[in-house]
């Protein structure tokens, strides 16, 4: 079983306004993912510092972050981040341009699980619908045309208010939409931005929003989370 959770931090500034990053360390300890998504890691002008320290990681959490960033002052790549499980293995790695009126990214890695190769992709996509259903082609485009396959799972902040919605229709041929519930606003959520997706060989045995006292407090999201479990030739018909 692995358990795999999406993150929108906000920078590490919670709902009071207050830049706290021990904070945002203590909700991901609380939620005790083996894989976990971060959106809105690093600061989003200038020089992109990490709101997060990556020593504060490695030292107080049994995670380490996969080496996304262009510099050492920032964690992932247009906010992205994804934290691993030290057990697990990090094979290869790619940070992914998306089409956007904004600066906007996705990142991907290639991680073994207990002897099982996975892959998985993390993003924040845009606020705007239709920038939204172009990143979706062009993510399934480079994950699928120019990557040899794995099993994948796609997290992250998806900007979409309604499972309806033409963006998540496009995952629909080769992956499942799961909606873990509604995740913002954090004091009071009404809507379910955050998304975990995934392909045929992975199932969804429970997924949920962490609703800790902390959590609604250390940033504009909740997180989200599902437990996953594997199996190799798939569950659903090609």
């Amino acid at each position: 079983m692995l358990k795999i959770g999406s993150y929108n931090i906000q920078k590490s500034i919670g709902v009071d306004a207050r830049r706290r990053p021990e904070r945002t360390l203590k909700v991901i300890r609380e939620l005790d993912c083996d894989i976990l998504a971060l959106q809105e890691a690093d600061k989003r002008f200038g020089l992109r510092d990490s709101t997060l320290d990556r020593h504060n990681i490695l030292s107080d959490t049994d995670y380490r972050p996969v080496p996304f960033a262009t510099s050492d002052r920032s964690l992932g790549w247009h906010g992205n981040a994804i934290l691993v499980r030290n057990s697990i293995g990090i094979l290869d790695h790619r940070r992914i341009d998306l089409p956007t009126l904004e600066p906007r990214g996705a990142v991907a890695v290639d991680l073994d699980v207990a002897g099982e190769k996975i892959r998985v992709a993390a993003m924040h996509l845009s606020l705007v619908g239709h920038f939204r259903k172009k990143q979706v082609s062009s993510l399934m485009h480079q994950l699928h045309e120019r990557l040899d396959y794995l099993p994948t799972v796609l997290i992250g902040d998806l900007n979409e208010w309604r499972d309806s919605s033409k963006s998540l229709k496009l995952f629909e041929e080769r992956y499942e939409v799961t909606t873990p519930g509604r995740s913002f606003p954090s004091p009071m959520p009404v809507g379910s931005l955050d998304r975990i997706i995934t392909s045929p060989e992975f199932t969804v045995q429970q997924a949920g929003v962490h609703k800790s006292k902390t959590a609604r407090v250390a940033s504009d999201h909740l997180p989200v989370w599902a437990r996953l479990s594997l199996e190799p030739a798939g569950h659903l018909p090609a």
